[in-house]
């Protein structure tokens, strides 16, 4: 008779991961499945290979999202302060860069041992690189069909992730499954993005590529879903537009059409 897990987690990136470690060192029965041929390849790449893990003053403020308590529960229940913990009891050296962000001194890798080194104590099973063909719910558990054949669970997590970067494996996986059970999908689009000039208008600018500056930058309006916002950051100047966090940050309150303010 096939093996019954308790939990089979569709992605190994950071969400993916933690949640098996956690899981898995409560006893439960956890596989891990992941199409790519290397683990944690966001989590590499992020913060310019020093992984920028947590922020200082991560609260439910900070969050964008039309219920504004979205976040108030998850976030009491495991705060910014846990996980430099967890990293603080892996030897792993950071600093603080900006405003609260915190970075490894050394590598981005240290994270992805860190999370494996969790799943390690939860004797956490991980399958990759793994094709998942189908995922069905019969007879009160979840069939997942791979190419190794079909695993039976009590519960199925989706942790494939967003859509930033499809060089490293960024599917919409995850989006089909939940159009697949009928669960409404809002269509998603790009956000914390850098403004691309297609104009010709600005190429007297290019000379300045690779330059950053302190600014004040405000987008959006108190008509907006988020509100209107003002930043305080740097904002660079590339051969392609603006970028930096000022504008990264602000991009999430833009909309088409709208002015952005930059002193």
């Amino acid at each position: 008779m096939s093996k019954t897990w308790d939990a089979v987690i569709i992605g190994g990136g950071a969400a993916g991961l933690f949640c098996a470690g956690v899981a898995g060192q409560l006893g439960k029965k956890v596989l891990v499945l992941d199409h790519a041929e290397v683990l944690g390849e966001k989590i590499r790449i992020s913060g310019g290979g020093r992984c920028n893990f947590t922020n200082l003053h991560s609260s439910p403020a900070n969050f964008l999202s039309l219920n504004p308590h979205f976040v108030k529960s998850a976030l009491a229940r495991y705060s910014s302060q846990d996980f430099i913990k967890l990293v603080q009891t892996y030897r792993i050296a950071y600093h603080e860069k900006h405003q609260g962000q915190l970075f490894c001194d050394d590598s981005a890798k240290q994270i992805i041992e860190m999370l494996m080194g969790e799943c390690t104590k939860g004797k956490v099973q991980i399958r990759y690189p793994v094709v998942i063909n189908a995922i069905s719910y019969e007879g009160g558990e979840w069939l997942i069909q791979t190419d190794g054949g079909v695993e039976h669970s009590r519960s199925v997590v989706m942790a494939t992730g967003g859509l930033p970067v499809p060089a490293i494996g960024a599917t919409a996986f995850s989006l089909d499954i939940a159009k697949q059970y009928g669960l409404r999908v809002i269509d998603p689009r790009p956000a914390l993005v850098p403004l691309s000039f297609t104009s010709g208008e600005f190429e007297n600018l290019n000379a300045l590529a690779g330059l950053s500056l302190p600014v004040r930058i405000a987008a959006g309006s108190k008509g907006d879903r988020y509100g209107a916002c003002r930043f305080h950051e740097d904002l660079l100047l590339t051969h392609k537009g603006l970028s930096g966090p000022a504008v990264l940050q602000a991009s999430s309150y833009w909309a088409e059409g709208e002015a952005i303010h930059i002193d």
